[in-house]
């Protein structure tokens, strides 16, 4: 899933795409280097971010979508209905939802649905969040909303734990500890690191055009633990790094089943990490 985010303020390529020429160049940009799908967002989630009107984002989202969905699978990163249908409308198959709670348009329309795990909202997702067990607490999160969508009529449902959404670089780094805990659950992983800040804290504060190596190797990690999709900016480099994981990268000795109970109790202390923000 390539990134195309049609802001002025995102937190890594804000401003670069907002107008809509650019925009759909780097759509097809995307698709040149190999992304299968790609994934328009007119309202930047990244901390501390302010909403966006409807109006507005539905106005950055909807030419964008129209013009690449002739070409490639587009879905629309959005949490609020009235810009979901638009985008729909225009062409999106997939509805990104940041919110967890658009699986009625998604089943209304016939197309797929992310749930995707945020505690709080953007502007104050990253003050202090706590958890008692990151793992446990954001797979029942996930299960809960997956299961609602299967019950309404959702045919396709993945499922995103949101790192950075709400979490110390900690909380973000168990998840990926166990990931094979959330692609056990049953439905399909998508994982989003790219360019993350916790990325930028593991390499001695790198920026966010400078975190490549790390994008990289969670990307292929996320992949041989069994997650069906991660979304990158620099797609042809995670392509590139895809082809050499191969398509037998969850067979790596780890358990997908079975193995969850001695995983958790190998690292129950970092699944119960503190406080302190941390921004995307």
């Amino acid at each position: 899933m390539g990134v195309l985010n049609v802001t002025p303020d995102s937190f890594s390529d804000g401003g670069r795409f907002l107008d809509p020429d650019a925009a759909i160049a780097h759509g097809l940009r995307l698709l040149a280097e190999g992304a299968d799908v790609v994934d328009v967002g007119g309202e930047s989630t990244r901390p501390g971010a302010a909403p966006v009107p409807v109006a507005t984002e539905t106005d950055r989202v909807v030419p964008v979508v129209e013009a690449l969905a002739g070409h490639v699978r587009v879905s629309v990163d959005t949490r609020r209905r009235e810009v979901a249908e638009a985008a729909v409308a225009a062409g999106a198959t997939l509805i990104n939802d940041v919110s967890a709670e658009l699986w009625p348009v998604a089943a209304e329309a016939g197309v797929g649905w992310v749930a995707m795990h945020m505690r709080g909202a953007p502007p104050t997702m990253q003050d202090e969040p706590h958890y008692d067990d990151v793992v446990a607490e954001v797979g029942a999160f996930l299960m809960e909303r997956a299961q609602a969508a299967v019950q309404g009529g959702v045919g396709e449902v993945w499922v995103d734990p949101g790192i950075g959404f709400g979490k110390t670089s900690a909380h973000n780094l168990t998840l990926l500890a166990h990931l094979r805990v959330l692609v056990a659950l049953g439905r399909p992983v998508l994982v989003g690191t790219s360019r993350k800040a916790f990325l930028g804290a593991l390499a001695g504060g790198s920026p966010p055009g400078d975190r490549l190596e790390g994008s990289l190797a969670t990307a292929v990690w996320a992949m041989t633990q069994g997650v069906g999709m991660v979304r990158v900016h620099d797609v042809a480099a995670t392509v590139g790094a895809a082809r050499l994981v191969g398509p037998d990268a969850d067979a790596t000795g780890g358990e997908a089943t079975g193995g969850e109970a001695r995983s958790r109790a190998q690292h129950e202390q970092g699944a119960r990490t503190g406080n302190g923000g941390d921004a995307l």
